[in-house]
C-alpha cells in the first residue's frame, strides 16, 4: 500500500512539474509575441542623431532585408527593455531610410553596433546576446575598446562631408530611377543628362572659383605700353641731342686750333 501511494504521489508531482513548465513556456511566448508591449528602441534619424552625443547609447545600424539583423532583433528589443535600469539608451538606424547616417558613421557591414559615451564612439564587436550587451555596459567593457579617431567621429567635418556624399548618391539614384522607370527614357539618355549636368556644374564652379580668386588676390596694375614707348622715345631724343652738341663742340675746337 505504501509503495502504491508513493508511486501515485510521484506521478502527481511529475504532472504538476510538467504543467508548470508548460504554463511558463506559453506565458513567455505570449508575452514575447504580444504586440501591445511597447518597444523601447529609439529610432535615430538625420533630424535627431545629435541626441547620441550626450549620455550613454547603444546604436544598431540595420536593414529590413538583412537576415543577420532579423536574427538579433529580439535580442535588441529585450536589451532595450533593460535600458532604464542600466542607464543606457538603445537606438536603431534603418540605413535604407537614413543613408546620410550610414555615411556619417561609415557603415559598410550589417548589422553594425556602436557604443557612445558623451560623444565618444566605439565599435561594438562582441557577441550579440542580451547577456553580452548587459555585461558590456555593467562591467564597462567598452573602456578596453579603442575609440573612433577624431577625424572619423560622426560629428567631424570629414564625416559630415561623407554624409552629404551618401545623400547625393541616393538622390542621383532616385532621379535615374524616375527618368528610366517613371518617364520611360532609355538608360543611355539618363546617363547623357547626368554627363551634361556634370559638365555644366563643373564650368559654373570653375567660373565661381576664378571670380573668388580675382576678388581675394587682385592682379597688380601695370603702366600701359604706349607710355613706356613714349618714355623710351623721349630718352632717345635727348641722348641724340646731347651727342650732336658734343660733336659740334669738338668740331669748333678743332677749327680754332687750325
Amino acid at each position: 500500500m505504501a509503495g502504491r501511494k508513493y508511486l501515485a504521489e510521484l506521478r502527481h508531482a511529475k504532472i504538476h512539474i510538467f504543467g508548470t513548465l508548460l504554463a511558463v513556456f506559453v506565458i513567455n511566448s505570449v508575452v514575447s509575441a504580444d504586440p501591445g508591449v511597447e518597444s523601447r528602441v529609439l529610432p535615430v534619424a538625420d533630424t535627431n542623431w545629435t541626441l547620441i552625443l550626450e549620455g550613454e547609447w547603444m546604436l544598431m545600424f540595420y536593414a529590413p532585408w538583412c537576415p543577420a539583423c532579423q536574427q538579433i532583433k529580439e535580442e535588441w528589443e529585450a536589451f532595450s527593455q533593460q535600458g532604464t535600469a542600466l542607464d543606457v539608451s538603445v537606438g536603431k538606424v534603418d540605413v535604407t531610410q537614413q543613408p546620410g547616417l550610414s555615411g556619417r558613421f561609415l557603415v559598410t557591414t550589417l548589422p553594425t553596433i556602436f557604443h557612445a559615451k558623451d560623444g565618444t564612439f566605439r565599435r561594438y564587436l562582441s557577441s550579440r546576446t542580451v547577456e553580452d550587451f548587459q555585461n558590456y555596459i555593467v562591467e564597462r567593457k567598452w573602456e578596453a575598446v579603442e575609440p573612433v579617431p577624431g577625424w572619423k567621429s560622426p560629428s567631424s567635418f570629414v564625416m559630415t562631408g561623407m554624409a552629404g556624399l551618401f545623400k547625393l548618391s541616393v538622390w542621383i539614384r532616385q532621379i535615374h530611377s524616375y527618368l528610366t522607370e517613371t518617364q520611360g527614357l532609355p538608360v543611355w539618355t539618363s546617363y547623357l543628362i547626368f554627363a551634361v549636368a556634370t559638365l555644366l556644374t563643373g564650368l559654373f564652379l570653375g567660373l565661381v572659383l576664378v571670380l573668388i580668386a580675382d576678388c581675394l588676390c587682385p592682379r597688380p596694375k601695370h603702366k600701359s605700353g604706349k607710355t613706356e614707348v613714349s618714355v623710351k622715345d623721349d630718352v632717345s631724343e635727348e641722348e641724340a641731342e646731347a651727342t650732336l652738341t658734343d660733336e659740334k663742340r669738338l668740331s669748333d675746337t678743332e677749327n680754332e686750333n687750325e
